[in-house]
């Protein structure tokens, strides 16, 4: 069987030019270059191609690269991941968006039973380089099936890679580097900072630098390496360990509290930059661990349990975590479901207070 080829090479390799963009066009521009550079790129999901997705992350890819590399797909996650799953098997490289996180639970043993194995079922013989999108959080009323965080579950799972960026030129960056591993990536989009670091109430906008709303993206090819965390605040009293939405959440209770925490971006669940963070906890020797989906079970009590490993000797405190309450989430209630910057600074004071 033969299997497709790259017809086309990037025309630079370098970004020479950069640009202001929110994390949807970023998102948009990452698509927009992947396929350009690689006709084994293509893109797929429900509505992705004529409507341009629900968040118009993939709006005008139809009209510049044609219905046979940019389509929309039956209302069937299982058939999304499944068909995707032989196409990256065949040698292409499929981008397929869940339209939410909320909807994949049908792919999920798709996910898990065969492109999470395929590398190791066959010895090497055939990879899956697969990038699964969605849409995960809450903050814009979409109600219980609209609105989870169910990074835990993928993580879980050996042979799959785990992202969420925080910011539009991680997001290009990450999405890039995804699309080009050889391996099955899960790409997570907190809806919340899709539009600006703001959590969609209008009176509540997560930080105080309203001016950030747009960051500068280099317009070209360039990647952010997964595994690679980022710190995205200096510190020396805690270090706040946190990802996606939650890292302006975090921003905003540390400039509130006043406490001299050092803040840390995972950006990649899995891999892991455990070095990261324990060169800062074991400078700062405290810890808060801060993260959207619900506490327990979460993927802050695996970060938990390896901090206490690596770093036990020189923390001064228990650890802390701070994350959604244990409960199907609570569409009426969800301004007090995910962590804010109140409940965030209150667990930085505790853990400095501590003895």
């Amino acid at each position: 069987m033969n299997r497709p080829t790259v017809r086309r090479e990037a025309e630079a390799k370098a970004p020479t030019t950069t640009k202001r963009m929110t994390m949807i066009e970023a998102i948009r521009d990452a698509h927009d270059v992947a396929m350009a550079a690689d006709d084994r790129v293509v893109v797929y999901g429900e509505d992705v191609g004529y409507f341009g997705g629900v968040f118009r992350c993939t709006a005008g890819l139809q009209e510049k690269y044609g219905p046979t590399r940019c389509f929309d797909a039956p209302i069937s996650e299982q058939g999304i991941v499944g068909t995707a799953i032989g196409m990256a098997a065949y040698g292409l490289r499929p981008v397929v968006e869940i339209q939410f996180a909320d909807y994949m639970y049908p792919a999920y043993d798709q996910l898990v039973s065969e492109a999470a194995r395929l590398r190791y079922r066959s010895a090497g013989d055939f990879t899956c380089p697969l990038v699964v999108r969605m849409p995960v959080g809450g903050g814009i009323f979409g109600a219980e099936t609209h609105s989870q965080s169910p990074e835990a579950l993928f993580t879980h799972v050996a042979g799959l890679k785990t992202v969420m960026p925080s910011n539009p030129y991680d997001a290009k960056g990450l999405l890039l580097a995804a699309i080009e591993d050889p391996d099955p990536v899960i790409f997570l989009e907190p809806k919340r900072v899709y539009n600006g670091p703001f959590d969609g109430h209008p009176d509540r906008p997560i930080v105080p630098w309203k001016n950030h709303r747009l960051a500068e993206v280099p317009t070209g090819h360039y990647v952010e390496p997964l595994g690679k965390a980022a710190v995205r605040r200096p510190g020396t009293a805690v270090t706040v360990v946190t990802y996606g939405t939650m890292v302006h959440v975090s921003l905003a209770a540390v400039s509130e509290s006043g406490i001299d925490a050092e803040v840390i971006d995972l950006r990649t669940l899995l891999p892991l930059d455990l070095e990261t963070i324990t060169q800062s906890v074991q400078k700062t020797g405290r810890c808060v661990v801060v993260h959207e989906a619900t506490l327990t079970s979460g993927f802050g009590a695996e970060l938990v349990a390896l901090i206490q490993r690596e770093c036990f000797y020189h923390l001064e405190a228990p650890i802390f975590r701070v994350g959604g309450w244990d409960m199907p989430y609570p569409h009426v209630h969800e301004w007090n479901y995910f962590p804010g910057p109140e409940r965030v600074g209150r667990a930085l004071r505790a853990v400095v207070e501590a003895d």
